[in-house]
């Protein structure tokens, strides 16, 4: 075993972590080449690295999951060593065997702790054999319907329905009764054959009210593994991790240890080398039971780097490059706390519908104070359709829970993005929520709180009125800006009123009656006095900011001692404000313009009952009728692809299929028209 250390290694992957990878060989004096799709020639991952290679058009299928061509742009750039980072064939056994045949390192785990441990069914035998604890259930593959209910029957509802190859939340059901066992095992077949060519499935018991948390495991070539703790993942949305911490605030010391020991346990019994992650499921007695291992670098990896002071990324070039360890699991010290929002181009007011463009302003919070942005993207860039649909990580370490999650929120507001939609507002409506602030919630959480959805009203602020407030205040700036413009005639200069009528809605984000705030402004000393008078009585807001028109961000001291940060935006005559995920619009109006807009006639949306129009941009892939067709409310439609998930529109009523006005293949804009119902 070699232990010389590279002196180029590529990278095969794309986006957030290509760039993560490459920022270590950076650090490391390792040369770095970088792979990419037709798609993503101008992505800044290829402009970070040292040299690049395309390998195919903007399908991953013909490009990124290629091995063939990837080995060859190891060969013919003289690469000795592959990182696979997270997704596409970082998993892949058979790509982990071909480049050690053709002599490439692979930067993780040898192909035969990978195919052991990528088999759920295999997984868990061998889980049981080093004794760790697992979750009751059927570990051999079901053939049929009627057997997948007889099994569930038997193993006590509520079960869990998975496909053996399974990952990402695909081929996933949980099944409450017969009839929701029969059709989650249908669903999980035919998803897991069209995901992962493998449609073997398992059953088992599902643990109600659980959290999941995972240890991070590192091992070397010399039989040393250690871990480094846990993480807690539980915030999850669709079986899709949100929010990420370590450590965890429900696990207490000897449950860290039990678990840590368990992974080890699990980990030799594989002979792991590499960075590797055990899951496991805990219940609200701390009771935990061995989910999967995932052969490879985790997207929240950072919050482990966080609290350890370590690079896992260098480890495991170091150990692909064949050196020890170099400390002891007794070395291992946790310090402090770190947590890390994802930050995924997608809307999370249209049920979190993907969202591609170009990105107009990309501005993420700077990088000091314990606070890291992980990114694969650059203002100007775009978004394509055909990846998954993280735009950044955001990582924050601190003293406490506590202090990372002020500062998470602060740092949220700072992180400007425009021309695509994010679910940025969604992160900071999480950790304001009491139950996520108290460490009170389980993997169920954001479903239980956000039973119909979130919505623009999702998110109150603690004193709407301040928001008014820096609206009056943004108009006051605009209007003293107006006057500064030259050419006014001498005697009839620019006068800026004092008094204001501010016209949102009540409740902020709805879309209810207009509900009018008077307000004043004076201005003595450079601050900026606001007064609202609402219902409840009158308000004052001293603001001091040096904010012009213009500018994205509105960074104040309110009333002496306050400091916010909002992003702002002018559009037409309204002005919108963002304040820990509150969405607050308004007009700010003289009280004479109030009164003119009082008597506006109210414009009606076109009636859009009988279209069917595409939610998202995305490649249409199938359409289920045709013209002339009777369908019923609930029957599919068509089916849209973007960011690798499949999304199916359904009727929502009966009706009579009039015209289809697209065709399968056809690239789709945001409410594009599909079909028109008669």
């Amino acid at each position: 075993m070699t232990s010389k250390m590279f002196k180029k290694i590529l990278i095969a992957n794309r986006g957030e972590i290509a760039c993560r990878v490459i920022k270590t060989a950076q650090k490391m004096g390792i040369k770095t080449v970088a792979v990419y799709s037709e798609a993503d020639k101008e992505a800044r991952h290829v402009q970070m690295a040292d040299e690049s290679v395309c390998i195919g058009p903007a399908p991953s299928r013909e490009s990124y999951l290629v091995m063939d061509r990837i080995i060859q742009a190891c060969k013919d750039t003289g690469a000795e060593a592959v990182h696979p980072g997270y997704g596409f064939l970082s998993e892949n056994e058979l790509f982990a065997k071909r480049c050690e045949e053709e002599g490439i390192v692979f930067i993780g785990p040898k192909y035969q702790s990978i195919a052991a441990m990528g088999d759920k069914i295999a997984s868990k035998k061998l889980a049981l054999e080093a004794k760790v604890n697992t979750i009751p259930g059927h570990n051999e593959a079901i053939a049929t319907t009627e057997e997948a209910v007889k099994i569930a029957q038997g193993i006590g509802y509520p079960v869990m329905i998975k496909a053996s190859a399974g990952g990402g939340g695909k081929g996933l059901r949980v099944a409450f009764n017969d009839k929701e066992a029969a059709e989650g095992f249908a669903a999980c077949k035919t998803e897991a054959m069209s995901s992962f060519g493998d449609d073997r499935i398992f059953i088992e018991k599902f643990v109600e009210g659980p959290r999941h948390i995972e240890i991070q495991v590192l091992g070397d070539a010399h039989g040393n593994i250690v871990y480094l703790g846990e993480r807690d993942c539980s915030i999850q949305r669709r079986h899709q991790k949100v929010i990420e911490e370590a450590p965890s605030p429900f696990i207490d010391p000897a449950t860290r240890k039990a678990m840590g020991e368990q992974a080890v346990a699990l980990a030799k019994a594989v002979n792991y080398q590499s960075a590797g992650t055990v899951e496991f499921v805990v219940g609200k007695d701390k009771s935990f039971y061995f989910l999967e291992m995932n052969t490879r670098l985790q997207v929240e990896h950072p919050v482990t780097e966080g609290i350890t002071g370590l690079d896992l990324v260098e480890q495991m070039i170091r150990v692909a490059a064949g050196e020890k360890l170099a400390f002891k699991q007794e070395e291992v010290k946790l310090d402090g706390w770190s947590m890390e929002c994802r930050i995924n181009a997608d809307d999370p007011f249209r049920n979190f519908l993907p969202s591609t463009g170009r990105l107009v302003k990309y501005r993420p919070p700077a990088e000091q104070d314990g606070v890291r942005v992980d990114t694969g993207v650059y203002e100007g860039g775009e978004i394509p359709m055909y990846y998954d649909s993280m735009i950044a990580k955001l990582i924050v370490h601190g003293k406490d829970r506590a202090e990372v999650i002020q500062k998470m929120r602060d740092t949220l507001n700072n992180f400007v993005i425009r021309g695509i939609h994010s679910n940025v507002p969604f992160q900071a409506a999480l950790l304001q929520h009491p139950r996520f602030v108290s460490g009170d919630f389980t993997t169920g959480f954001i479903a239980e709180e956000y039973p119909q959805g979130f919505k623009k009203d999702s998110v109150q602020p603690a004193d709407p009125n301040r928001l008014a407030a820096l609206a009056a205040f943004m108009r006051y700036r605009y209007l003293e800006h107006i006057k500064l413009i030259d050419g006014q005639l001498a005697g009839h200069e620019m006068v800026i009123a004092k008094q204001f009528v501010i016209v949102s809605s009540k409740r902020v984000g709805a879309s209810e009656d207009p509900y009018e705030l008077p307000a004043r402004i004076e201005l003595k000393q450079g601050v900026y006095s606001v007064y609202i008078d609402a219902a409840d009585g009158l308000s004052r807001y001293d603001i001091e900011s040096t904010w012009r028109p213009g500018d994205i961000t509105l960074h104040a001291r309110i009333n002496g001692t306050s400091k916010i940060t909002a992003q702002v935006e002018r559009r037409g005559v309204k002005y919108h404000l963002v304040l820990d995920g509150a969405q607050y619009d308004c007009m700010v109006l003289s009280p004479l313009g109030a009164e003119l807009q009082r008597r506006m006639p109210v414009k009606l949306p076109p009636d859009t009952s009988k279209l069917v129009l595409s939610p998202m941009p995305g490649l249409l892939t199938k359409i289920f009728v045709k013209a002339g067709e009777s369908v019923t409310a609930g029957q599919k439609l068509a089916a849209i692809e973007a960011m690798k998930m499949e999304n199916t529109l359904s009727a929502v009523q009966d009706g009579i299929i009039s015209e289809i006005c697209a065709k399968e293949g056809d690239s789709l804009a945001v409410d594009q028209l599909i079909i028109r119902f008669q």
